[in-house]
């Protein structure tokens, strides 16, 4: 959960409230790898916003309630999160796709690919839908490094390119498109 936005924190707590409501701090901050002092923050920031109420069950013991209006930010957080994956989703296959148009233009059909995580699984489906081989081992094939969301291509001559400059498509076909 270190990584997330404020947003997406509360849509995972959100879920983890209405899957278990007497769910303790610890054993929220538990399952979401991060400090009780994270998760007593954004329950606090939600008591106060109106989506979770509390109910004390024992003397020291909570309960956590999602209240109607929390129950609709959950929703609106979900939509918000699957429309924000697929906006990275496509702008992952559109480099990946503007890489492989480089490499293709060169008349190359195999290529390695280096990084791992699902942005790279991402570009290795691309490729594969898109008629590539890809090797395991660089075989003298350019090699497509997978740094965060971009995509490099190194050709084994020691230059690297970023697929988004239109320049080194053109150094590289030797065509000039005007």
């Amino acid at each position: 959960m270190g990584t997330l936005t404020n947003d997406q924190r509360d849509l995972v707590i959100l879920e983890r409230i209405e899957v278990e409501p007497e769910a303790t701090q610890a054993s929220l901050a538990d399952q979401l790898g991060v400090a009780v002092g994270t998760i007593n923050w954004h329950i606090k920031r939600l008591i106060s916003k109106g989506y979770v109420k509390v109910q004390r069950v024992e003397r020291r013991k909570l309960r956590y309630i999602i209240t109607p209006e929390g129950i609709a930010l959950r929703a609106r957080l979900t939509i918000d999160y699957i429309q924000s994956s697929f906006q990275l989703y496509r702008l992952v296959r559109q480099r990946m796709t503007e890489a492989l148009a480089k490499v293709k233009v060169n008349g190359i059909q195999t290529i390695c690919l280096e990084g791992e995580g699902d942005v790279a699984e991402i570009c290795r489906l691309t490729a594969l839908e898109q008629g590539f081989d890809v090797a395991e081992h660089q075989d003298g094939s350019p090699v497509l490094h997978i740094r965060g969301l971009k995509v490099f291509i190194d050709w084994g001559d020691g230059s690297a390119v970023i697929p988004d400059r239109l320049a080194d498509l053109q150094n590289r076909s030797g065509s000039n498109p005007e």
